[in-house]
């Protein structure tokens, strides 16, 4: 199964019917094969380490918008894991941080700079209560909101979203538009894709705390493929690409998702946790990385909500390399039941795996 799986992703081409006057036309793939062989070897031994559901790898080239590897792996029914190609599904995301803060750092209102309080690590949001993951050891108290990503703090991302969008939530989404968040909404060779959906206040189920959740990466589905866009384009210094997973001319969504000044902002708290955050598992000592970690819950057994041993997690991280002059960008997403669930310890080390055969090969 997993043989024939590698052997239709790395087909050097495809021919499509033609009418009797016209030549077939070949398209040639952008996987690089040896790429798909030891990505995907990688990501299985993490998903059985960990005992995971299933996960992805994708590696996009920064300029291009090219994939270089592109692998899907769950497990059905035994303990090995097969190969799948469920690359739209879409689910909340813990890697939406950055973005927020990037959308932030747009209304001049945030610096990455300004110190935030997050307090004891639990933060009321009208009914409910935001909480850090470390809340059962006292919370972070005073952070810059640099630091706040770096420890991939909630509250300090919630109190900064707050601080710039809190009188108008709306502004807040027509900059995720601009930015073109959540694009492309098709791409070639990936069945059944869809535009990501975000809860707006336009809808009418929107509350008083969606807001505050959606800033983290709820409230909203988004496949990694597109959340790869995006980052894709922070590595291009504002330019955002069309994945393409057959040779063709770049395609580019957007020019520029936001100013300058801020995307530099953005990449240098992205280098700043993986040096000094959560982000060190991801550490490269062959080549600069810059990236962030992601963990989230995407499904709730209501029976077993206080020991969240029948959660779900989705466990993430993205990145790109090298930090001076980008080439490659790097998602990685895994599913797993129950804790421990770290975006960092986990899909950060597939990512620091993959980034270091590449630097060697």
């Amino acid at each position: 199964m997993k043989q024939a799986f590698l052997i239709l992703v790395t087909s050097s081409c495809v021919l499509f019917s033609c009418t009797p006057n016209q030549q077939k036309i070949e398209q040639v793939s952008t996987i690089d094969s040896s790429l798909q062989v030891k990505a995907t070897s990688i990501l299985e031994h993490k998903l059985s380490e960990i005992n995971a559901q299933s996960g992805q790898a994708i590696i996009m080239e920064v300029q291009t918008g090219q994939i270089k590897a592109l692998v899907g792996l769950t497990r059905k029914d035994s303990a090995n894991y097969q190969p799948c190609e469920s690359f739209a599904v879409a689910q909340e995301s813990g890697l939406m941080h950055p973005i927020s803060l990037l959308a932030a750092l747009e209304t001049s209102k945030i610096k990455l700079s300004n110190i935030v309080n997050t307090g004891n690590g639990i933060y009321s949001v009208h009914d409910r209560k935001l909480k850090d993951h470390n809340w059962n050891r006292g919370g972070y108290g005073e952070l810059t909101v640099e630091q706040g990503l770096a420890v991939s703090s909630n509250i300090a991302t919630c109190k900064a979203i707050e601080l710039a969008f809190g009188d108008n939530p709306q502004s807040y989404f027509d900059i995720l538009a601009k930015m073109d968040y959540g694009k492309p909404d098709s791409i070639i060779g990936i069945k059944d894709m869809k535009p990501a959906y975000c809860a707006t206040p336009k809808d009418k189920n929107w509350t008083k705390t969606a807001l505050a959740w959606f800033s983290i990466g709820y409230n909203q589905l988004i496949s990694p493929v597109q959340m790869l866009t995006f980052y894709n384009a922070i590595a291009n210094n504002g330019k955002m690409v069309q994945p393409q997973l057959y040779k063709d001319s770049t395609v580019i969504i957007n020019p520029q998702i936001t100013s300058r000044a801020n995307i530099d902002s953005l990449k240098q708290a992205l280098r700043f946790n993986i040096t000094d955050g959560l982000g060190k598992t991801a550490y490269s000592d062959k080549v600069t990385v810059a990236g962030i970690q992601g963990t989230c819950q995407v499904s709730i057994n209501e029976d077993s909500v206080e020991d969240y041993s029948n959660t779900e997690y989705a466990v993430e991280f993205c990145g790109y390399f090298p930090t001076d002059n980008p080439q490659y960008t790097i998602i990685v997403s895994i599913n797993k039941i129950g804790l421990p669930a770290s975006g960092g310890l986990m899909a950060g080390d597939v990512f620091r795996q993959i980034v270091d055969w590449m630097q060697t090969k």
